[in-house]
């Protein structure tokens, strides 16, 4: 009887994170193609030194300090991202931040289909030898510089 419930808690737990997955450099290019949306939530100063994945939302999450308001960054999402069901890719600089969103996201607003990219910008693209853009910090939505 153990074994079944602690089999039936894996399972549960398998698929509360099914709607979270981390792809591959190449399978990020493909959803580009596809026009799944790329969200960078990485700052400002990330953006200017590496740059952004071409046509990415820079929409940061956790400002220098690891604070975030995640009421105005879910607004700002839904700006972009219309339906819980629409796909769409975080990124950030090694993927520590894109899966600690990426599964928040999944277990408490309702969003599904989200995707993140190994690695990070900085392992899973640049290093790849793709191109990362630079745009001016104008088009930069941080939420801590709302208040």
């Amino acid at each position: 009887m153990n074994r079944l419930i602690l089999i039936l808690c894996c399972l549960l737990s398998l698929e509360a994170w099914a709607d979270f997955k981390t792809l591959s450099t190449s399978e990020v290019q493909a959803k580009i193609k596809q026009g799944v949306a790329i969200i960078d939530i990485r700052r400002q100063d990330e953006y200017d030194k590496y740059g952004v994945i071409p046509n990415a939302h820079k929409l940061t999450f956790f400002d220098n300090k690891g604070n975030y308001n995640a009421q105005k960054w879910l607004k700002d999402l839904s700006n972009i991202i219309k339906s819980k069901d629409t796909p769409f890719i975080l990124v950030c600089a090694h993927a520590n931040r894109s899966k600690t969103v990426g599964k928040f996201l999944n277990a408490k607003t309702g969003y599904k289909n989200i995707f993140e990219l190994a690695g990070g910008i900085n392992y899973g693209w640049i290093d790849k030898g793709l191109s990362a853009t630079k745009t001016p910090a104008s088009d930069t939505k941080p939420w801590y510089k709302i208040w």
